[in-house]
């Protein structure tokens, strides 16, 4: 796990704002420290062995000053840590949101995914920056600054520190990759926890009319205990990692605190640099130390800052690099949409847990047509049209275009379901959804296709409320052909698009789809009643399933 990726800084503003005011309050710390041990260590020597030179006051002047200066370097690096933890956490936000607002930024990124990365994953970049980056800001500038001034007053002690100094480190890296483990699999188990939260919070009022509520809750409740129990071995690894840093900066210390004392008994060594170098020898220690204590704390920010970035930087890729899977079928069937190939089907049977819901289906349609699917309840229509989008398994061959339909394809694809799926907001706000873009002659022209005869700046309740049942339906076919257009998708799907209009309604429906098919689309629609199979160009029946 590196300490700090490179891709923060080069994303960030406020993060390369903090690196430098860190490493010049790094290197103001560093002088203050030395300043001090050299005031401290003259002030006792002089007491010991004899009159200071320039007097006591002067030596007591400096030491108040350097300790000054070091309680001032340590406040500062408290503010500088909040404040820049708070403006590289609004500026990762807002480019998140901007990558998330982007239409193609969305995909393959789950609501629990983003509700966890803007909510609890960039707040624990406070952690990171007040507390874990300065102390690496300080081991890597502070400590070769003292390790520099303990070598020029005991060349010993200071080839002890070198050499034992960089054990700590070594420790750190192994330390880490035990860590890495652990703390990614407590993210995960988090983005889990929160995407089980959200699912059933979005169904509860159906979970609680099936009465599928309570057990529900026990997923939830089997999911917080997989995380606490991820949080206790992160806790675990913490304590261990944090006892043997500790051990062995003490031992390091111990060292050359043994070599002083040895080479002082011994009249190698005069008394003012033994105890300048004794004063200064935890100090080289401490950041590497205060890194290591820290690193856990931080290493939830460190994941958060990582998903981050490589969500952002999936944005920039797939700007710049050759587009493959999904994204290079949508553009061969975009590039195919002139061939005039249509909609091919051979064999088609829908699976559910491994067994058929429908039977076999073989289905030609070119653009230009209005296909109904009929048959009766429980036949499988709905299940046939999921397969088209990719819902639902299923075996046999499904092209659209000469390209094979399913979940990567479903931008070739509008439709609407049996039951209207709406949002709070106005009707055209329903209506242009994930199309918000588009120009508003395609919003009228969806309007009058769906038959929607309510106002489209009427405000809707959660869920649609305001509207009647038909005045619903309407809406979300008029959203599905709003797609249609603003996407110049070629393949229409509407279940039961009139299962609740009068049969005048129908009929009118029926005529504009009619249309829409001949603006060079294929539109298939399932139903059960004569109006819309009448209007069709085309009416297959699907028969029932035989089953065993």
């Amino acid at each position: 796990m590196r300490p700090l990726d490179p891709r923060l800084l080069g994303r960030s503003r406020a993060a390369r704002g903090f690196m430098a005011a860190g490493g010049a309050l790094a290197l103001l710390q560093a002088g203050s420290t030395v300043a001090f041990a050299w005031a401290l260590s003259t002030l006792v020597v002089g007491l010991i062995e004899g009159p200071l030179p320039g007097g006591a006051s002067t030596i007591v002047l400096v030491l108040l000053a350097a300790a000054s200066v070091r309680a001032l370097s340590g406040w500062l690096w408290e503010w500088l840590g909040s404040a820049g933890a708070m403006r590289v956490k609004a500026e990762l936000r807002d480019a998140l949101l901007a990558r998330l607002e982007d239409r193609t930024g969305r995909r393959g990124v789950s609501t629990a995914r983003a509700a966890t990365l803007l909510g609890p994953g960039l707040d624990a970049l406070d952690e990171y920056f007040g507390r874990y980056l300065p102390q690496l800001v300080l081991t890597a500038i502070a400590t070769p600054v003292l390790v520099v001034a303990v070598w020029a007053a005991d060349w010993v002690s200071g080839l002890i520190l070198v050499i034992v100094l960089p054990l700590i480190p070594v420790f750190m890296a192994l330390i880490g990759m035990a860590t890495e483990v652990v703390q990614r699999r407590q993210w995960d188990r988090l983005q889990a926890l929160s995407r089980g939260f959200l699912e059933v919070l979005g169904g509860l009022s159906t979970l609680m009319v099936f009465g599928r509520a309570e057990r529900q809750a026990r997923r939830i409740r089997t999911v917080t205990d997989d995380y606490r129990s991820s949080t206790m071995k992160v806790l675990r690894v913490t304590f261990l990692s944090g006892f043997t840093l500790e051990l062995a900066g003490s031992l390091s210390v111990a060292l050359v605190a043994v070599s002083i004392g040895l080479r002082l008994v011994a009249g190698d060594m005069s008394f003012a640099p033994g105890l300048f170098v004794l004063i200064l020898a935890p100090d080289v220690f401490l950041p590497v130390r205060n890194v290591g204590a820290a690193f856990h704390s931080a290493t939830a920010g460190l994941e958060a800052s990582r998903d981050a970035l490589d969500l952002l930087d999936g944005a920039t890729a797939g700007a710049s690099e050759p587009r493959t899977d999904a994204a290079a079928s949508v553009d061969a069937g975009r590039s195919a949409l002139d061939a005039g190939k249509g909609l091919h089907v051979r064999d088609l049977v829908v699976l559910r847990d491994g067994a058929p819901v429908s039977a076999p289906l073989d289905l030609d349609a070119a653009r230009g047509e209005l296909v109904a699917l009929t048959g009766a309840s429980g036949s499988g229509k709905s299940s046939v049209l999921a397969a088209m989008l990719g819902f639902a398994d299923r075996t046999g061959q499904l092209a659209l275009d000469g390209v094979a339909l399913g979940s990567g394809t479903r931008r070739l694809v509008a439709w609407a379901g049996q039951s209207p799926q709406l949002v709070e907001g106005t009707v055209a706000e329903n209506i242009r959804l994930g199309s918000e873009d588009a120009d508003p002659d395609v919003l009228a022209r969806a309007i009058a296709v769906g038959g929607v005869d309510v106002d489209a700046s009427m405000r809707l309740g959660p869920s649609g409320a305001g509207l009647s049942g038909g005045q619903a339906q309407r809406v979300a076919v008029a959203r599905a052909v709003h797609r249609a257009l603003a996407t110049d998708a070629p393949l229409v799907l509407l279940d039961e698009p009139t299962s609740a209009l009068d049969p005048d309604r129908e009929r009118a429906m029926a005529a504009a789809l009619r249309e829409l098919a001949r603006s060079g689309r294929i539109v298939i629609v399932t139903t059960h009643r004569g109006g819309l199979g009448d209007a069709a160009d085309r009416v297959v029946r699907i028969p029932e399933v035989v089953r065993a």
